[in-house]
């Protein structure tokens, strides 16, 4: 295994973000018997040493392809257009006005203590991230679009961590 094999080529599978999940796990099955670090337990230290890190480069990437957000962020990586999230904060005015929006819903909620509000709301933010989804996966698979791509994947990594918000609000109603 060479480290610059693409994740997709070290399972056997196309490079888009359409992607077959229980071809992705067989496949990952196979490569980890192969790669099994238990399989070097006779051999050299250089060759268990080499087999730790295919093992652990064959785990990076079977959880990089397996999350839907990380799998696009690596495509749009691969094909020139880097999703660097930390530094690239830019949105669309209308997003950032959602935002604004979610988090004083979430505010009210809080103080209201509304957890079917809250729900409601969870509900309205997955809607949205299945949406960006599909346009992640239209972007990149029929459009060739990987720049708009990489803005979509910044959009999910913002409502991935609301999300999380969410279900911290929950669990905090909850014990009430």
């Amino acid at each position: 295994m060479i480290e610059s094999t693409s994740y997709f080529a070290l399972f056997g599978l196309p490079e888009t973000f359409a992607i077959d999940l229980p071809r992705l796990e067989q496949a990952r099955l196979a490569v980890q018997a192969q790669v099994h670090p238990d399989r070097f337990a006779g051999a050299s230290e250089r060759d268990k040493r080499l087999a730790m890190q295919w093992a652990a480069q064959a785990n990076a990437a079977y959880l990089t392809l397996k999350h839907p957000v990380r799998r696009a962020a690596y495509l749009c990586e691969r094909r020139g257009a880097a999703v660097d999230a930390e530094r690239n904060t830019a949105m669309p005015a209308e997003f950032l006005q959602q935002q604004m929006q979610w988090r004083e819903s979430l505010d009210d909620i809080r103080a209201q203590g509304d957890s079917a509000a809250l729900q409601a709301l969870r509900a309205q933010v997955l809607e949205q991230r299945q949406s960006r989804l599909a346009a992640v996966e239209q972007a990149l698979d029929v459009a060739h679009a990987p720049e708009r791509a990489a803005q979509e994947v910044r959009a999910l990594l913002f409502l991935d961590r609301f999300i999380e918000e969410l279900d911290r609000a929950q669990d905090a109603l909850m014990s009430r």
